[in-house]
């Protein structure tokens, strides 16, 4: 695996599947983050206990509780990092959170839409704004040339179920409001690639793959394990350049149809 280079990485939605093996990935790599942020809504919880048995042997990981649908929240996790930090920046950005609740296209309410939608994309949207200054600020005093993500980036894991092209396993589960929400996503990816240009702060969708987690095994055992996924995802993420901003890419980093 390519060592990804980035002095300082957040991921959210880390106290399970992708984004707790991201984090155990990156801290066992040769050359991990000096900062590493690994966000969760209830890190005291048992649902945060392999977290925190990580964090009593690698002491550049820290810990931050964090609920993406909660502004208040937010805000204090960006509190947090930035104390962290101590004037350093924020090199890369995992919007990893996401949920799904199981309908049918017949059966599927205004309130999962709703509930489904504000995780998965009100919450990476709202993330990415409080988080944004220390990204543009690592953008700016970075001495290399073009898009990275040891440099800024934003990386949003979205899904091939919201792909318009190309709807993966709809006969396995209509999952209107994830196919929809991750399309939603997709959309939200394009606009930061546009609107943060200027800064050089890459941005794309990440299709992560059908992976053995507790949501890609809702619909049968997933054909891939975390952690061969997370492997080539990291490697993937450490070859990105501005070539693939505002892209959708599979987690080998082939391009996908939106």
């Amino acid at each position: 695996m390519a060592g990804l280079g980035a002095r300082s990485v957040l991921v959210t939605g880390a106290n399970r599947g992708i984004g707790l093996e991201l984090v155990r990935q990156l801290l066992g790599s040769s050359d991990p983050p000096q900062w590493l942020f690994a966000c969760c809504r209830d890190p005291d919880g048992e649902r945060g206990q392999q977290l925190r048995k990580l964090a009593s042997s690698h002491p550049n990981l820290t810990i931050v509780k964090l609920d993406t649908c909660d502004p208040s929240s937010i805000k204090a996790a960006v509190a947090r990092a930035t104390e962290q930090l101590n004037g350093a920046r924020l090199n890369l950005l995992i919007n990893n959170a996401g949920i799904v609740r199981q309908h049918t296209l017949e059966s599927e309410t205004s309130e999962s839409m709703s509930e489904v939608y504000k995780t998965n994309v009100i919450g990476p949207m709202m993330v990415t704004q409080a988080f944004l200054p220390l990204l543009r600020k690592a953008s700016e005093v970075s001495s290399q040339k073009g898009m990275s993500c040891s440099k800024a980036a934003i990386v949003n894991i979205s899904s091939l179920c919201g792909s318009i092209t190309d709807i993966l396993a709809w006969e396995l589960g209509h999952n209107i409001n994830y196919r929809c929400s991750k399309a939603a996503l997709n959309m939200l990816t394009q606009c930061q690639s546009r609107g943060f240009a200027e800064d050089e702060i890459l941005c794309i969708s990440l299709h992560p793959g059908w992976l053995q987690t507790d949501m890609g095994n809702l619909i049968g055992l997933a054909p891939m394990t975390v952690d061969e996924g997370v492997r080539e995802i990291l490697n993937t993420l450490a070859h990105l350049s501005e070539k693939e901003n505002g892209t959708f890419v599979n987690l080998d980093g082939k391009p996908l149809p939106w």
